[in-house]
């Protein structure tokens, strides 16, 4: 089982405000970042129990994809390769 396109809302969603959810001890957050005036899809994955706010920088992981569909993509390919060395942190 890995993380799919069906598991995510649309990207207008994400426009709007954040998008989080967790995948078997994975947390993250799809946020829409501005880089260069560009929209971009910056993706955040860090291990459970805890919310972002609280968890510590160390234990974060965050890269940036296209604010598109392709790039929406591409983040769940990134997420689904992340997946085990997130979980490795888990406490």
């Amino acid at each position: 089982n890995m993380l799919a396109r069906a598991d995510f809302l649309s990207l207008n969603f994400v426009k709007k405000e954040d998008y989080t959810g967790s995948y078997q001890g994975m947390r993250y957050m799809l946020h829409q970042a501005e880089v260069e005036e560009e929209k971009k899809l910056q993706i955040y994955l860090w291990p459970e129990p805890f919310c972002f706010d609280v968890t510590p920088e160390e234990q974060k992981i965050s890269e940036m994809f296209p604010f598109s569909e392709d790039g929406l993509a591409q983040g769940i390919d990134w997420m689904n390769e992340q997946y085990e060395s997130v979980r490795r942190h888990e406490k």
